[in-house]
């Protein structure tokens, strides 16, 4: 199916396969037939929405629930689950469903797109994808309908579970109300499903083939052990976090202290990744605002729906420093010690996110306007949500201009798509490696 030129390298094709999927979402986006109102949607918002929805990010220029019609609804959704999983998983099911042999090439570009660490397991893995996410989005659908079907009825309360279990699962933010889901802050029943379909999507599709096959090979990987612990401990964190200072909601919506706990554990797992809201985060207090963007730049686990840096770089880099901090050479956990390359790879994408953030924070302080009750905040929250892939908004987003629309097309894919793919995919060279080193020569730090 995957025919690539040996001079192509592999990042380069998987970056202008996710490319093409938006070009042809920017497309049947811009049709009539995908409003509403039957006027076609401008080529600069249909770009921005279809890119929003490829890389599961959630960020919107019009109105989901009221601009788009159902066809228009469903090619987001397409959009989303393409873009979820992965189109390299679709290329494998294809090659399965045609009983055609996966060849080399499509075979490591799938390895590259899910982080697996061998091509050996390519089946195996997107096997796994299909089935767990289809077995995961249809409970949800099942658990959403029960309380989507009471309020609307059978069809439509359907097409609202389908929807919201997909957007859920996939980390993407979309949702099908005029103000995202601040409508249903107390719904403890909604608001736990919607965190364990967060949770599923975001966790990482390794980690839980991992704690699947646990009965069977008593063994966790390392990625699974640091994951788990990153995540979880960040659940908890944000948890106490965001207890301690948004207590002015329960008093705002009259919320028992029940449903309190519940809220704040959605806004303790949402922020990372998936993008939903039940609170406006204009009113959140300043703590709350600079706790949610350092969780929107951290993002999820590696090889999930998640966007950010990723739990598992944050987790070495924090090794890292207490090693480092503690005069020890190597750094080691659980047992085992984290190679020079994983460590080195690690620094490299904190340091390459935080400049491109930091550029694209500039031209944006530049060319958008700030309201005057806000601060620089206003910016910084939104460009890191777009690269965390997060979808969260004070309220920039709607407004942008037009050179703001295209740096945020470009942070969402960069956070999707991987930066370090979209590097590679620029920079590689089919230069060989310098055939010779030279003299080392150390220089003062700190």
């Amino acid at each position: 199916m995957i025919h690539a030129n040996k001079q192509l390298p592999l990042p380069r094709i998987l970056t202008l396969g996710f490319i093409v999927i938006i070009i042809v979402g920017t497309i049947l986006l811009s049709l009539p037939i995908s409003t509403n109102s039957g006027h076609s949607t401008g080529y600069l918002n249909a770009l921005f929405t279809a890119t929003s929805a490829t890389c599961i990010t959630g960020m919107t220029v019009v109105n989901t629930a009221l601009h788009w019609s159902i066809f228009g609804k469903i090619v987001i959704l397409i959009l989303v689950e393409v873009g979820g999983l992965g189109f390299m998983t679709f290329a494998v099911l294809l090659f399965s469903f045609l009983k055609r042999k996966v060849d080399l090439t499509t075979s490591l570009l799938t390895q590259e797109s899910l982080s697996i660490q061998s091509t050996d397991k390519v089946y195996r893995v997107v096997q796994l994808v299909i089935c767990f996410s289809l077995l995961i989005q249809g409970l949800g659908t099942a658990l959403l309908f029960i309380d989507f079907g009471s309020r609307y009825g059978f069809w439509k309360g359907l097409g609202y579970s389908i929807f919201h279990s997909i957007s859920a699962f996939c980390n993407a933010g979309f949702d099908l109300y005029a103000n995202s889901l601040t409508k249903f802050a107390g719904d403890s029943y909604l608001l736990l499903v919607l965190s364990g379909l967060i949770i599923a999507g975001s966790l990482g599709f390794l980690v839980w083939e991992d704690l699947l096959l646990f009965r069977q090979n008593h063994h966790l990987s390392l990625h699974t052990k640091l994951a788990l612990v990153t995540y979880l401990g960040l659940i908890v964190i944000s948890f106490i976090v965001y207890l301690t200072t948004e207590q002015n909601f329960s008093q705002h919506t009259q919320l028992s202290a029940g449903q309190r706990l519940i809220d704040t554990f959605f806004i303790s797992v949402s922020p990372r990744t998936a993008g939903f809201s039940i609170f406006n985060y204009n009113q959140f207090s300043d703590a709350g605002i600079l706790f949610t963007i350092i969780l929107m730049f951290i993002g999820g686990t590696p090889g999930s729906t998640a966007g950010g840096i990723k739990t598992t770089t944050v987790g070495i880099l924090l090794i890292k420093v207490w090693s480092i901090l503690r005069g020890k050479r190597d750094s080691t956990f659980m047992g085992r010690r984290f190679s020079d390359d994983n460590v080195n790879r690690s620094l490299t994408l904190g340091f390459l996110v935080v400049i491109t953030l930091s550029i694209a924070a500039l031209v944006l302080l530049t060319t958008e306007t700030i309201p005057k009750y806000m601060g620089f905040e206003y910016i910084i929250f939104d460009v890191v949500s777009a690269f965390g892939t997060t979808g969260l908004t004070l309220g920039l987003t709607p407004h942008l201009t037009i050179i703001g629309k295209l740096i945020f097309c470009v942070l969402m894919f960069m956070g999707r798509v991987g930066i370090f793919t979209v590097m590679y995919s620029i920079l590689t060279t089919n230069h060989p490696d310098d055939e010779f080193r030279y003299p080392e020569e150390n220089i003062m730090i700190g």
